[in-house]
């Protein structure tokens, strides 16, 4: 399994998400958004509609349902009801490794203004490593995304 980490540094993961989930979606890939709380959820699934007024962005939440129905689906729990293959983990959510084993690829976001955000993806990196996943680690540099490591 593939897993990046990216290290927000100079934009906001409100900024951030829509343009990686619009990446996912593109290539066809049924996406979940594992959210830190459910307060989160709701904000981020307003946001995903209202962002951009030329972009679309099909997603939905427990308060909408279907979720078996949904290419990209946000939770703060552990349900993946549209069998998803990408998993995002943004605001400090966080999966068991032996709970990934559809999981094609994830997406760790976190905030590197924040220390303890900074040492949960590093902790998270070292879970990982120990069980043989492919790792790369993102940076920002002048508003691009550019592979560390």
């Amino acid at each position: 399994m593939q897993v990046d980490f990216y290290h927000l540094q100079t934009q906001t993961l409100e900024e951030v998400l829509p343009k990686l989930l619009e990446k996912a979606y593109a290539a066809g890939k049924n996406t979940v958004v594992k959210v830190g709380t459910s307060e989160r959820v709701e904000f981020l699934s307003s946001h995903l509609w209202t962002y951009d007024d030329t972009s679309f962005l099909p997603h939905g939440t427990r308060k909408d349902g279907n979720g078996e129905m949904q290419p990209i689906w946000l939770t703060s729990g552990e349900d993946i009801p549209n069998g998803a293959s990408f998993l995002f983990l943004v605001d400090g959510a966080q999966v068991e490794p032996d709970r990934l084993e559809n999981i094609e690829r994830i997406f760790n976001i976190f905030d590197g203004n924040s220390a303890d955000a900074v040492n949960q993806a590093r902790h998270f990196w070292k879970t990982l490593k120990e069980t043989n996943h492919t790792l790369s680690y993102w940076q920002q540099e002048n508003g691009r995304w550019i592979k560390k490591a």
